[in-house]
Order: C-alpha cells, then structure tokens, then sequence
C-alpha cells in the first residue's frame, strides 16, 4: 500500500510540476509599451542570440542596418562573417504591426512577389529597451528566437547582466544564448 501511495504520489507531483511549468512558458510575451521607429533606425549589433538555422553559417561581425523605405516600411540590411571570412548579407522588409508606436514588427526576407503570404513574415518583438535606445532585445511571440543588440560592438558586463536578468523574468532561458563575437570596430 505504501509503495502504491509514494507511486502515486510521485505521479502527481510530476503532473504538478509539468503543469506549473507548462503554465509559466505559456504567458504571453511583453513588448515594450512603445517604440519610436526614428530612433531605433541605424546599425545594431549582435551581442547574443539564440541559435538558429538562418544564421548558422555567421561566425562572427553580425549587425543589422534599418533604413526608412518611401512606402513607410523598413530596409533591413543583416550582415556577418562566415568561417571562410567573407561577408555575407540578407536584404528584407519591416513593417510596424498595429499603430505608428507599435513595437511589434515583422520582418521579410523571402522576394517581395511573396510579401502576401503570411508565413513568409516573421516575428520581430522588441521586448526590451533602454531609454536611450542602445541596448535592444528582440524576440518573437513563441519565444524561439531571441537577440541582444547594441548600438556599439561590445557591451559593458553589468549592462549585459542587467538585460539577462530582465529577459529571465520574462522566462526566457538565458542559457542558450550564444555570445556573438564582434572584431569590427563601429565603422565597419
């Protein structure tokens, strides 16, 4: 009876935690309250990031350049070096999800002729911002992917440490970030 009771009981607990955890990863997202498209235009580079297949050939060097397009979206210009070290790049399209303050984006990079198919739009949240916007973090509504940008190549340790802490409350797992390593200096 004992041995039944502590199986049991040991099923239960597992089936509680599963649960709690299941229910944690399940909140939704936070985005910033707002965001300011004009300031966040220029060079961003990565800092760290969660790895995915797009970016597996880069090893090192990632930045993302934002530009104003006339039809009120985006140029997105994502560079980095390979192994081999060149420099390879990806030319896409922003645009703001919802009001002209939204901080909710999506982000193209297949041809334009496929622009109206909705899967070929990405999630591009930003979840974390410093008021004087040099130190982003973008994520998307499924929290797959995750970036740490800066306005400058490196960034200072407590800073970095400051923005973990921030992105674990928001129950990102900051141990499979990957650090970017960054030997450009800003004008490169």
């Amino acid at each position: 009876m004992n041995k039944i009771f502590s199986t049991l009981f040991c099923i239960c607990i597992s089936i509680a935690s599963f649960s709690a955890y299941s229910q944690a990863s399940e909140s939704p997202v936070k985005t910033i309250p707002a965001l300011d498209v004009q300031r966040y235009l220029g060079t961003w580079y990565e800092i760290a990031k969660y790895p995915n297949w797009f970016q597996r050939k880069c090893v090192s060097n990632t930045k993302a350049v934002y530009s104003p397009r006339a039809d009120g979206t985006l140029k997105v210009l994502n560079s980095c070096k390979t192994v081999d070290g060149e420099v390879v790049d990806a030319e896409g399209t922003a645009r703001q999800v919802g009001s002209k303050d939204s901080p909710k984006l999506e982000v193209r990079f297949a041809p334009a002729w496929l622009s109206f198919i909705p899967l070929v739009w990405g999630d591009y949240w930003v979840i974390d911002l410093d008021p004087q916007y040099q130190v982003a973090v973008v994520s998307d509504s499924r929290r797959e992917y995750l970036w740490i940008l800066s306005r400058t190549p490196q960034l200072d340790k407590k800073v970095y440490e400051d923005t973990l802490q921030r992105i674990q409350a928001q129950q990102f797992d900051v141990r499979k970030l990957e650090l970017t390593t960054q030997t450009s200096s800003p004008k490169n």
